[in-house]
């Protein structure tokens, strides 16, 4: 008598499980972008001191993180409750971070670095705009998102995602905190003011592309409507 022998499924749905995972994990990576954060985290943390980076550092990835696994859990329905889509957070994240770029622009100490805001603590940058939009931004959103229709409710794939921003976050966290801190010795301060106003630019066409963005998928969201 001949038993049925699964391991050849088990194994070929390990091997999609896997396939998955890898793939969730490549596409967070990029989207995230712990390396193009580094250094814009130099240039609003450069007049902080160590601890005050590692604490800041941190929460951001902290925030990153528990806001990312809410639109995992929740995202769908969150966003069609309050009728809000993903281009909007697009647009107006750019818009905030053109708002932080030009005073770096110009050698300004930003709005989220001045006096009245270090009196609270290195919350507020952690919040914006290192968490959300750099961390957690609409490309991070909008991937989640698209993941999580792939996984059609499979638990198992639904963890993979969850698996794969825990290690993308963990990897964030462990590239700006401690290669800022290298990063911030070699340059010295001349080099710093220097990098400021570079990124300055970089971030405000960051910011422009965000709204651009935006602007461009809604269009055509109306378009296909038309259609």
């Amino acid at each position: 008598m001949t038993i049925w022998d699964s391991s050849p499924i088990l194994s070929a749905m390990d091997d999609a499980l896997l396939k998955f995972g890898l793939t969730a994990f490549a596409t967070l990576l990029v989207v995230v972008d712990p390396f193009g954060v580094l250094p814009i985290f130099i240039s609003l943390a450069k007049n902080r001191s160590p601890r005050e980076r590692s604490g800041i550092a941190t929460r951001a990835v902290l925030l990153g993180f528990m806001i990312s696994l809410f639109f995992l859990v929740a995202g769908h329905s969150a966003l069609a409750f309050l009728g809000v889509s993903v281009h909007a957070f697009s647009i107006s994240g750019g818009i905030l971070l053109f708002v932080t770029a030009v005073p770096m622009l110009f050698g300004q100490r930003p709005a989220l670095q001045s006096a009245e805001t270090n009196e609270s603590g290195p919350e507020d940058i952690a919040i914006f705009p290192l968490a959300i939009p750099l961390l957690t931004g609409p490309g991070t959103i909008t991937s989640i998102l698209l993941l999580t229709a792939q996984a059609r409710g499979s638990f198992a794939k639904l963890a993979a995602i969850a698996g794969a921003l825990a290690l993308v976050f963990l990897l964030t966290r462990f590239v700006i905190g401690f290669g800022a801190e290298r990063l911030m010795r070699l340059l010295r301060p001349g080099g710093l003011h220097v990098i400021t106003r570079v990124l300055g630019i970089l971030l405000a066409a960051l910011a422009v592309q965000f709204v651009l963005n935006g602007i461009g998928e809604f269009v055509r969201l109306l378009e296909a409507g038309r259609g």
